[in-house]
């Protein structure tokens, strides 16, 4: 199989089929982000000789694939015709299989029409994974993500009409010190009006390779306690009014959250103020400076 460099996957993507499309990340200028700092180059795609070698070669040891989960920090970005290509590739190794996900930005669904994305639709293309990081426009400008908040609800709307679902990754402290439960409230404004399938938030862990890192150092950014981390989390969930499912999966997370949402707000809002109430600062940094990879 190729594989190149840390191969990340959502949790929720455990039991599916990985299959390398793409290296790398077209926008790789995230000032928080250190995932594919390992690759010797920015994005680039695979050929499809390799992704169908992988095919040939999955299908031999895993018969039955219902699901195909694609690699590369955001394969979506791949044209239209290219991701057909791809699904045609899967469906002759895996006559059967019923969905293909894959990780994707927002900016990533600019150049694709809603009738381009039904025809990704129809070929299984569904559960398409969005790191939106937050609502609040400040942060995103920032960490310099690339798109604001009004990009992710009217390009989140093409692949609601497309029938195409869709989850969110939030990262928790991305509005840095006093500013972590607005980032939530504006967050929650945004999500409220589409309609993510899961929110799989992560907390922030800042990396001395990382833009961010310099940026702490300059002074220019402070990062929140981890008790307004948890605080943050709370405002997120009290203000979501959707039907959806949130969790925190993730290594980076101090705590376990998993939820569906409405029925479970009021038990999971409890269970953080608990934490917030009793947790002590210094335990909970500790766990943080000791996370060694995310």
């Amino acid at each position: 199989m190729h594989y190149t460099g840390t191969i990340w996957r959502p949790p929720y993507e455990a039991y599916s089929l990985l299959i390398q499309v793409t290296a790398g990340c077209t926008h790789h200028s995230c000032k928080f982000c250190t995932l594919y700092e390992d690759l010797p180059f920015k994005f680039r795609m695979s050929p499809l000789s390799e992704v169908k070698s992988d095919l040939a070669e999955a299908s031999k040891y895993y018969k039955n694939a219902p699901r195909i989960f694609f690699t590369g920090a955001n394969p979506f970005v791949l044209t239209t015709d290219k991701l057909k290509k791809l699904a045609e590739m899967v469906k002759k190794y895996y006559p059967n299989y019923q969905t293909i996900g894959c990780f994707g930005r927002i900016t990533d669904l600019y150049n694709k029409t809603v009738d381009d994305l039904k025809e990704l639709r129809a070929l299984g293309y569904d559960g398409i994974t969005f790191g939106v990081e937050t609502g609040n426009d400040e942060a995103l400008a920032f960490m310099n993500k690339g798109f604001r908040s009004s990009d992710t609800i009217e390009q989140a709307k093409k692949l609601e009409k497309a029938g195409i679902s869709y989850n969110f990754f939030y990262l928790t402290g991305i509005s840095g010190a006093g500013r972590g439960e607005y980032g939530g409230k504006e967050t929650a404004k945004v999500f409220n009006q589409l309609h993510p399938q899961i929110i799989e938030s992560s907390m922030l862990t800042i990396y001395e390779t990382s833009e961010l890192y310099q940026e702490i150092q300059k002074g220019n950014w402070k990062e929140e306690s981890e008790l307004e981390k948890l605080a943050e989390l709370k405002a997120l969930i009290e203000n979501l009014t959707i039907q959806t499912r949130i969790v925190t999966d993730g290594a980076s997370n101090l705590i376990q959250v998993r939820g569906n949402l409405p029925a479970d707000k009021e038990k999971l809002v409890k269970y953080l103020e608990r934490l917030i109430a009793t947790a002590d600062e210094s335990a909970l940094r500790e766990y943080r400076v000791n996370l060694k990879h995310l």
